[in-house]
């Protein structure tokens, strides 16, 4: 059970420096190609349509060459698509390979959530926790090389870091052995009856349909922030590529330390009060956001926020699960592709909001999808409140 865990997280890893290469450099690939911050919201738009079919397609693909076989497939597509990225190729064909990357991790993603979820039945979110660590870990480290690249005029090798990491958990997947899970790791339609398919209750799907609008207004807000953070700054402040690309790393830095303890608090506070504060103080953290005018508030904001959204994701995904047993497989699939669409549009609206409004405002309507999450998370709250007193 350990080495599956290790391994999930060294997938984790790989799909948070992927998550964010992208946005590290996008400044910069904007200026090589002349294009606009619309046309870098379009990009991105690409690489999350691509994330959203990965996850989609995921079962599907599963069941018909099995969990290990269907996660390798996945880690080479991302592995090309990286180091097509690092060739530069003409602008349109940017969009093509941004839809295989996506497709690559967003696969990868969906299959080991629903490995641990599944396999790992106490200290669920502690287990959870820890993919997420290592996903911040790699979303922190990204733009710390990409700023380093930058400075030194090689910035589109960032690429190849990505690939190389790709290639490295390609050998663990295709070599590694994990006991038991062996045999429910290899299972496909041949080896394996299919999957039942899940039939939600009337109050379930209620539930889901929250679960789902949760997703899709955070995924989005927090890739809106990974991408467009350097470049807000350097709107409203003026600081060069390289400094402003280090403001990602501040906000995954503390999303890493955050994941650090968000299991263990979340399972002692519970997880609808975990969710509902840590909703309510990202949003306090975004209002702030507009009012910052120096460098030093700026990233003091940045670095709170992070903490603050740290183990919303992966709390909220076990919270969710906890409320519908017996669903986990085709719930997470639920979750993560909302999760995906939000993160392919709300960047998409972000693009243009930076093309078209001040950055203050372009933050502000961050501020106000997170309002959003608020309301949410209070339904979920009360959900979880009636679920306990059913079962008292």
């Amino acid at each position: 059970m350990k080495r599956i865990i290790w391994i999930g997280c060294l997938s984790y890893f790989l799909i948070g420096l992927a998550h964010v290469v992208l946005g590290s450099v996008l400044p910069v690939i904007l200026e090589h190609y002349g294009r606009e911050y619309s046309e870098g919201g379009t990009l991105i738009f690409a690489q999350f349509a691509g994330f959203l079919g990965g996850v989609m397609l995921s079962s599907t693909i599963n069941r018909r060459l099995g969990k290990r076989r269907g996660l390798m497939l996945a880690i080479g597509m991302l592995f090309v698509a990286e180091l097509v990225y690092t060739t530069l190729p003409p602008w349109e064909w940017m969009y093509v390979t941004g839809v295989i990357a996506g497709f690559g991790f967003g696969m990868i993603e969906a299959v080991i959530g629903t490995i641990i979820i599944a396999a790992i039945t106490e200290k669920t979110a502690v287990a959870m926790s820890r993919l997420e660590v290592f996903f911040g870990i790699g979303a922190m480290l990204m733009p710390l090389i990409a700023s380093g690249m930058i400075s030194l005029g090689w910035w589109q090798w960032s690429f190849l870091v990505v690939s190389a990491f790709a290639l490295i958990t390609f050998l663990f997947w295709a070599k590694g052995s994990f006991g038991t899970l062996d045999a429910m790791l290899n299972a496909s339609d041949h080896t394996s009856r299919k999957q039942k398919t899940v039939v939600y209750t009337k109050r379930q799907m209620r539930t889901l349909v929250v679960f789902i609008l949760f997703f899709f207004l955070y995924v989005g807000v927090e890739m809106s922030l990974a991408n467009f953070m350097p470049s807000m700054l350097i709107e409203k402040m003026g600081m060069d590529k390289a400094g402003a690309a280090l403001s990602v790393t501040f906000f995954w830095i503390a999303m890493s330390c955050g994941r650090l303890f968000a299991g263990y608090i979340a399972e002692k506070i519970r997880y609808k009060s975990y969710v509902l504060f840590s909703s309510l103080s990202s949003l306090l953290m975004l209002s702030l956001f507009p009012l910052t005018n120096h460098v030093w508030s700026a990233f003091l904001v940045i670095t709170l926020l992070g903490l603050f959204m740290s183990g919303i994701f992966s709390i909220t995904l076990v919270f969710a699960n906890k409320l519908m047993p017996g669903t986990e497989e085709s719930t997470t699939s639920f979750l993560i592709a909302s999760g995906g669409m939000g993160g392919a549009i709300l960047p998409l609206i972000t693009g243009w909001s930076m093309d078209h409004l001040v950055v203050n405002q372009s933050a502000g309507m961050l501020a106000m999808f997170t309002v959003g999450l608020c309301i949410l998370s209070i339904v979920a709250f009360q959900v979880q409140r009636k679920h306990d007193h059913e079962q008292a």
